[in-house]
C-alpha cells in the first residue's frame, strides 16, 4: 500500500470537501454580510456542484493524455486561490463566482486521485485503497464543519475560508512531495488513445448509473437527516451535532469495512447489490418508524454504514478499466456524484416542502433498489 499517497490523497479529498461544506453553519452570518436571503446563499452549493462535476470530466480526460501530476498538485492549489477570493469577495456575485471556481478546481482533482491511487495498487487492494481515501470526505462532517463552527465564532466566515484555504495549499504540497514518480503503466499510456468515446462503454454505463443512484440515496439522507431529527423531535441547531457526527462515523466505518469486502469477496457487484439492499430495508425502518431519538439515530447509523458499504466495491469496478481511459473513467464517476447530489437536494426538498418526510423512506428505498436491480442485471451479463 503507498500509504504517504494514501494519506495525501485523503487529506485532499477531506480539503475539497470542507471548501463547501464548512459554508453551511455560516449561512445567516454570510447573508447578512452580504445583504441578500439565506436561500440565495444556499444556492451557491447548486453552481458548486455543477462546476465540480464539469470539471472532474474534463480533468479525467486530461489527466489521461497529459498525466496526472498537473492535477494532483493544482486542484488544490487553485482551490486555494479560490477560497481566498470568497473570504476577500464583497458581493455575492463575487462570493458566487469565486466559489463556482473553488468547486471546479476540487473536480479537477478528485477525479484524478482516484485513478492515481488505482494505477499504484493491484486490483485486490484497490477496494481497501479508495475506501481510506473516501474516508476524507466522512471526515469533513465529523471534523471540518465542528471545528469551522468553533473557529467562525472568533474569526468569521471569512476567515475560515482563509483557513480552507490553507488546507488546500497544505495538499498541494503533500501531493507535490509524494506524487513524483508516475506509475509505470500510466506513463506508457498517457498520451495514447482514449478520450469519452473510448470509456463509455455498456458495462461503465452501467457503473455509472449505478453510482448515481448510489449518490442520490447517500444525498437525500445526509442533505436532510438533520432537518429530519429537527422536525421530528423538535430539536434546535446545536442539538443536531452529536447526531451528525453519528452519522458521519456511521459513514467512515461503512467506508472502511465496504473496502475490506470488496477486496476479500469474490463479486463486487453483488457486494454492492447487497449493500444497497440493506440501505433501502434500513430507509424504510429509519422514516417510518420514530419512537424516540435514540432508534432514529441507532436507524440513521445502520443506514449510512450499510450504503457505505456498497461505495468502494464500486469505485474499485470503475477502476478495473484500461489504464489509457482510467482518468476519464473516475472522473465521469465524480461528474455522476454531482448528479446525484443534486438530483438528491431538488427531489427532498420537493419532497419536504409537499408532504414532509413521509415519503423520504419509499424514495431512497427506490433508488437503493434500482441500484441493486442494476448491479445484479450487469453481473449476469
Amino acid at each position: 500500500m503507498p500509504w504517504l499517497l494514501l494519506a495525501a490523497g485523503c487529506f485532499g479529498v477531506f480539503a475539497a470537501s470542507c471548501s463547501g461544506s464548512t459554508r453551511a453553519p455560516f449561512l445567516i452570518d454570510m447573508a447578512r454580510d452580504l445583504a441578500v436571503s439565506v436561500p440565495m446563499v444556499a444556492n451557491i452549493m447548486a453552481a458548486t456542484s455543477i462546476a465540480w462535476g464539469v470539471a472532474s470530466m474534463l480533468a479525467g480526460a486530461g489527466s489521461d493524455r497529459w498525466g496526472r501530476r498537473p492535477f494532483l498538485i493544482g486542484g488544490p492549489l487553485a482551490l486555494a486561490v479560490g477560497m481566498i477570493g470568497v473570504a476577500l469577495s464583497n458581493t455575492i456575485l463575487g462570493v458566487t463566482l469565486w466559489a463556482t471556481l473553488g468547486g471546479a478546481c476540487s473536480g479537477l482533482f478528485t477525479g484524478v486521485i482516484y485513478a492515481e491511487i488505482s494505477a499504484r495498487v493491484p486490483d485486490r487492494q484497490r477496494g481497501r485503497a479508495l475506501g481510506w481515501v473516501m474516508a476524507g470526505q466522512s471526515l469533513t462532517l465529523v471534523l471540518g464543519v465542528p471545528l469551522a463552527a468553533m473557529l467562525g465564532a472568533a474569526v468569521g466566515w471569512r476567515g475560515v475560508n482563509i483557513s480552507v484555504a490553507g488546507l488546500g495549499a497544505m495538499a498541494a504540497l503533500f501531493l507535490l512531495i509524494v506524487s513524483r514518480n508516475p506509475p509505470d503503466a500510466h506513463r506508457r499510456h498517457t498520451g495514447s488513445a482514449g478520450g469519452l468515446r473510448a470509456a463509455l462503454t455498456l458495462p461503465v454505463m452501467r457503473l455509472l448509473g449505478m453510482g448515481i443512484g448510489e449518490r442520490v440515496c447517500y444525498g437525500l439522507t445526509a442533505v436532510y437527516f438533520a432537518t429530519f431529527l429537527q422536525t421530528t423531535y423538535s430539536l434546535g441547531i446545536a442539538d443536531v451535532a452529536i447526531p451528525l457526527a453519528i452519522f458521519a462515523l456511521g459513514n467512515i466505518l461503512g467506508t472502511v469495512l465496504g473496502g475490506q469486502l470488496a477486496d476479500r469477496l469474490p463479486d463486487r457487484r453483488l457486494t454492492f447489490a447487497c449493500g444497497m439492499a440493506c440501505s433501502a430495508a434500513a430507509a424504510i425502518a429509519l422514516y417510518g418508524w420514530t419512537p424516540n431519538l435514540p432508534a432514529s439515530l441507532a436507524l440513521g447509523f445502520l443506514y449510512v454504514l450499510f450504503n457505505a458499504l456498497a461505495r468502494p466495491a464500486l469505485m474499485a469496478m470503475l477502476a478495473a478499466v484500461p489504464e489509457a481511459v482510467r482518468g476519464t473513467v473516475l472522473g465521469l464517476n465524480v461528474t455522476g456524484a454531482s448528479i446525484g447530489w443534486l438530483g438528491a437536494a431538488t427531489l427532498g426538498g420537493m419532497m419536504v416542502a409537499t408532504s414532509g418526510f413521509t415519503g423520504f423512506g419509499p424514495l431512497t428505498a427506490a433508488f437503493a433498489v434500482a441500484s441493486a436491480v442494476l448491479a445484479l442485471l450487469s453481473r449476469r451479463a
